[in-house]
């Protein structure tokens, strides 16, 4: 399918063929008819485009320490990884749109295929011919209303959202500052529920569109505007000033201090500079307010990404319901869209439209609409490397990748290592296409699709590598361990006992290995702690300590269902470590954890572990999520025999024995990414063991299973 993409490096706009998405849980699949190009907001993101990095670098300070620190906490080369991964990357443009539905979720029993619909949200309602966007962002398109101006239905709701926290009451005297696509809806709705509107622009042509669209004054802003809007008040100023002006400019918050009346309300709706004139917002009592975007539910995953709604009788207006009110505004003629619309172009002629928006086409602009062909077939995956061996056989002692899932871990450390490793990437599949698309070049994949299904069943794939959220890894897994497939999937392994159960049955009976993505034990320095204490005798006692830092309790990893918590998803990292360390598994555990009266914090993030071992030695894990991130992340030291030995955050170890120290500190931090992988490849082109056997992977899943049982029960548990 086409979509328009923005290259995060260069900034160009295109109309690229990326593959086809597929119907996901609590998604609607829509084939788009119409989008609208939000003027403002994407003329900003052209803007920025433009830029060079180290102007870029000159306004995001913040982002630059960002990068600092994370060099400093994980090393250049991953830093290095991270940050050209972001920059070749693409970004989808677009977040109103209209079509039809063409497919639903299992889950979703709101929508039937064949309906009209309207959809919103960035990274979903893009600029595409097809679109996967969740079902709280969809809303029933009324059939008085064309595809054309449904694809208003978002920037309605934005300007919605605006006049709803102005709270205006029938008569009262409202001016809107900035006239563009916003500000000429603003205006509209404001006079279907009663009042008296002024509307402000530097444009003279938009000024004249606001009086024609029902406003009752208007004016250019100038030296002269704030004497006619008092004139226009009869002296007493506006009730309300709503502001849907896009610019970093502080004019238009002054303005409408200006221009209020004493204990009058200022609504921020665009864009704007906010550094509020504090002696005259004083003097005048004012009441400011930022409007989010288009209403309850905005940034909430829950709402958003898992379709929780909110109760329709405490929270009347959500996001979805502001929607659904602009759009029956326009069924019911109240409201003109179609009188804002200046261009319409073909989606192939995307380019052409962002020409318009940029500057480099000299023609005055307002609403910009880009049309679909709803009946035009689609490709279901894209073919990028076609210097084929037509008809050639694939040569036999060669790695072979099919790459299913590929988030910010396996662009900055799976994809780098395995290409140095010279595989041969054969198919990569993503659910949005977008980021297989971007992925699939660079690396030279031969294609790129949205479906799994295309990696599991070409037979030319010998190794399959899961890389998708937690949720999937299971069934991604047994599915390809099926069809005889090696597979490697980053951790964890499963969710819950019934997923590990499938994996394990799938993998007794097939020719293919399993291997899971806990990289410690191949770091250098694990190695060299293991070997330290080779000729032991006596058991081992292990701590481990984590300065995990926080992620907020909306993250996905934090979802039971779809990340399965940080003890499932990252803990397993530092229990196999210990399995490698003792060459023993685990047959014991019990765990607390802190109970705080934050609600920002996850109790269970903040846990400390005990485990024994089957050959008698003991391990702790204080897993911690409140310290400073300035401390390294992972500290381990080893006690056995009257030795020690100290490895601290991978970076440097240091060992003890009969009085003396010696340390060893190599030049970068190395988890063990680059041998992992080097391991894994050695399988599918030997036939050698898997570098972790499948009961030592059991072992290490299950014991999450039984901290998290410990936790809820206050008891020890056996694996």
């Amino acid at each position: 399918m086409k979509q328009v993409l923005q290259n995060n490096k260069t900034g160009r706009m295109t109309v690229t063929d990326v593959p086809t998405p597929l119907v996901q849980k609590g998604r609607v699949l829509v084939r788009a008819a119409a989008s609208l190009i939000s003027a403002g907001t994407e003329r900003m993101a052209v803007d920025e485009g433009k830029k060079s990095l180290i102007e870029r670098a000159r306004e995001r300070p913040e982002l630059v320490k960002q990068v600092i620190e994370k060099a400093k906490n994980e090393g250049f080369m991953k830093t290095f990884n991270a940050v050209r991964s972001k920059l070749g990357s693409s970004t989808a443009l677009g977040y109103s749109a209209a079509g039809i539905v063409v497919g639903v979720g299992d889950d979703v029993t709101e929508f039937s295929i064949g309906e009209r619909v309207a959809c919103a949200g960035a990274g979903y309602a893009s600029h595409a011919e097809v679109l996967s966007v969740p079902k709280n962002l969809c809303v029933r398109l009324p059939d008085e209303v064309s595809f054309d101006a449904g694809a208003f239905g978002t920037l309605g709701a934005i300007a919605l959202q605006g006049v709803r926290l102005a709270d205006p009451t029938l008569g009262e005297s409202i001016v809107v500052i900035g006239l563009g696509l916003l500000g000429q809806i603003t205006i509209q709705l404001l006079k279907a529920n009663g009042c008296r509107v002024f509307g402000i622009d530097l444009d003279p042509a938009k000024v004249e569109l606001a009086l024609e669209l029902g406003a009752d004054g208007a004016a250019v802003s100038d030296e002269n505007v704030k004497r006619i809007v008092l004139d226009w008040s009869r002296g007493r100023g506006a009730d309300a000033v709503v502001i849907t002006a896009g610019t970093p400019s502080n004019q238009p918050i002054e303005l409408a201090g200006e221009i209020s009346r004493l204990k009058g309300r200022v609504v921020a709706v665009g864009m704007v500079g906010l550094d509020v004139p504090r002696n005259l917002y004083f003097k005048r009592e004012l009441s400011v307010m930022v409007s989010m975007s288009y209403g309850p539910g905005r940034y909430d995953p829950e709402y958003e990404e898992r379709g929780h709604d909110y109760p329709f009788a405490y929270v009347r207006w959500t996001e979805n319901r502001n929607i659904e009110a602009f759009l029956d505004l326009v069924a019911e003629n109240r409201v003109n869209v179609e009188r804002l619309i200046t261009h319409r172009f073909s989606i192939e002629e995307g380019e052409r439209a962002y020409q318009l928006i940029a500057g480099e086409t000299k023609e005055p602009y307002l609403g910009i609409v880009l049309q679909y062909d709803t009946e035009r077939e689609l490709e279901r995956r894209i073919e990028i490397n076609r210097i084929e061996k037509a008809g050639a056989p694939a040569a036999a002692n060669v790695v072979r990748v099919g790459m299913i899932g590929a988030g910010v871990y396996a662009q900055a450390m799976l994809l780098p290592f395995y290409k140095a490793e010279g595989v041969d990437f054969r198919a990569i599949t993503t659910a949005s296409g977008v980021s297989a698309r971007d992925i699939a070049e660079k690396y030279g994949f031969n294609y790129c699709a949205t479906s799994a299904d295309d990696v599991l069943d070409d037979e030319e794939v010998n190794l399959v590598v899961v890389a998708t959220r937690h949720d999937l890894h299971a069934e991604l897994v047994r599915r390809a361990l099926l069809k005889g497939k090696h597979v490697f999937v980053e951790k964890p392994l499963a969710l819950n006992e019934e997923e590990l159960q499938g994996v394990l049955d799938a993998a007794v009976n097939s020719t293919g290995q399993v291997m899971v993505g806990f990289n410690r034990r191949f770091s250098p320095l694990a190695q060299a702690a293991r070997e330290f204490f080779h000729e032991r005798r006596a058991p081992l006692s292990i701590s481990y300590r984590v300065n995990a830092g926080r992620i907020p309790k909306s993250h996905w990893l934090q979802d039971p269902r779809e990340g399965g918590g940080r003890i499932i998803g990252e803990v397993c990292h530092f229990i196999d470590l210990m399995h490698f360390l003792t060459g023993s598994l685990v047959t014991r555990v019990f765990a607390e954890s802190i109970t705080s009266r934050n609600h920002e914090m996850v109790d269970e993030d903040n846990v400390f572990i005990t485990l024994r071992f089957a050959d008698g030695s003991n391990g702790s894990i204080a897993y911690l999520s409140e310290g400073d991130k300035a401390m390294p992340k992972e500290r381990v030291e080893i006690f056995s025999e009257g030795k020690s030995f100290l490895l601290d955050d991978f970076r440097s170890s240091t060992s003890y024995r009969n009085g003396r120290e010696e340390s060893t500190k190599p030049r970068q931090q190395d988890k063990g990414q680059a041998s992992e992988t080097r391991a894994v490849c050695e399988v599918v082109l030997k036939n050698a063991p898997a570098p972790i056997a499948l009961d030592d992977l059991a072992a290490t899943t299950r014991a999450t299973f039984r901290i998290r049982d410990s936790l809820r029960t206050g008891q020890s548990m056996l694996i």
